[in-house]
């Protein structure tokens, strides 16, 4: 049974999104995984239904709206494309009918694309990355924001998924990077609108967590002087840890930006 509230994780079929839902599962919450795929998907929800139970810290009372009711199941799965805003929208409504809330949103679909110099980047790889990446985080935040301000108790937490490229631009990767810049625009935002409604909205960057994503930046990434070499990475647990810390918080405290990171990746000289 879950205590801790009802999660909607997008990109819940892999990466990032998998990981994070998987923690969310063991630190009590009851989790709805999203994404396109079915077959990752239940994966996701096995293994989430497979890890041991957390012991959560104690807790005040106005630390969440603990008061909800629990989600029927810890982990379930629902399949959508996010680029579908009428289906992020039957998503929230499904998961309120199931769970008769959403505390937490976890904004973590999205997609790298092609790596290309801006005059070699097509039409496609411009409008994929804003559809998914932008379109998709901004559709589900919409839909949480409908369902989190109208229930009782009200409220609710947004983690919007950036990336260190919201910071500072790896070459041959302008969809990706511009539309990383507008997932900041989206959180503050957000946050700014939220904040009187009991709706803390942050966001968390990411540097190099180990995913299929990033595995060829690994073996060779291009860098700013035009060199190509291995960059280090970290265990993607790491980040799922910092999404469930967030979760944890309460409503009244938020952290607008956190940047995760590997502790050598060539960032903070990298522009």
């Amino acid at each position: 049974m879950a205590s801790s509230g009802v999660a909607v994780v997008t990109g819940g079929g892999s990466g990032i999104g998998r990981a994070a839902g998987v923690a969310l599962v063991a630190a009590g919450f009851g989790v709805v995984f999203a994404g396109r795929t079915e077959a990752t998907l239940a994966e996701s929800v096995a293994l989430a239904r497979s890890v041991p139970a957390q012991s959560a810290p104690a807790r005040s009372a106005s630390a969440r709206a603990s008061d909800a009711p629990p989600a029927s199941d810890e982990a379930s799965y629902a399949v959508l494309d996010v680029t579908d805003r009428g289906a992020v929208d039957g998503l929230f409504d499904g998961v309120v009918a199931a769970h008769g809330r959403v505390d937490l949103l976890v904004n973590s679909a999205g997609i790298f694309g092609a790596a290309n110099p801006v005059a070699g980047t097509t039409d496609d790889d411009w409008d994929a990355a804003i559809a998914v990446n932008v379109t998709g985080s901004f559709a589900a935040a919409r839909a949480a924001f409908r369902v989190m301000s109208a229930q009782e108790p009200r409220g609710g937490r947004i983690v919007n998924l950036g990336s260190v490229s919201a910071q500072v631009p790896r070459p041959h990767a302008t969809p990706y990077t511009v539309s990383k810049h507008a997932i900041t625009g989206l959180t503050r935002s957000l946050a700014l609108e939220g904040r009187d409604l009991g709706i803390a909205v942050g966001q968390l960057d990411v540097g190099n967590a180990a995913t299929a994503m990033t595995r060829g930046l690994q073996v060779g990434a291009l860098q700013p002087d035009g060199s190509r070499r291995a960059e280090p990475a970290f265990d993607v647990g790491h980040v799922a840890d910092t999404v469930v810390f967030l979760a944890r918080l309460p409503l009244s405290v938020n952290v607008p930006f956190m940047t995760v990171m590997a502790t050598a990746m060539p960032l903070l000289g990298r522009g």
